[in-house]
């Protein structure tokens, strides 16, 4: 491993483990209490999901996910959005290639169930 020790690597498979552990008790729990009103039960669920991403960030992979989370956002803001303008315009154009495909396919649609019905009888 380059990055990562191997005590590390083991501790991090302990750390996924008990991951996988949580979120499985919380889903269980979720219908175990299900006589308790939903909403407890989504809070609760949702507190176990977060502590247990919370130990999973805490990973080699999780800090891994992270960092490329980050990046991702920092690309998302260096994108150039279409103006209001193109963004109608293209919507526009989208909407009659879409209603002159339509009429093109009902027209076949039509000529061939004519045809059928003329060869078969």
């Amino acid at each position: 491993m380059t990055e990562q020790s191997e005590g590390s690597g083991a501790l991090d498979t302990v750390k996924l483990a008990v991951v996988v552990a949580l979120l499985v008790a919380g889903v269980m729990g979720f219908y175990w209490f299900q006589d308790e009103s939903t909403l407890v039960r989504v809070v609760g669920l949702l507190a176990v999901v977060a502590v247990a991403a919370g130990i999973g960030m805490t990973t080699y992979k999780g800090r891994q996910l992270s960092a490329f989370m980050g990046n991702a956002r920092t690309e998302v803001r260096k994108m150039v959005w279409p103006t209001r303008i193109e963004t109608t315009q293209t919507t526009l154009v989208v909407i009659a290639v879409v209603i002159v495909v339509g009429i093109f396919l009902w027209l076949l649609d039509m000529f061939l169930g004519w045809s059928v019905s003329r060869f078969i009888g």
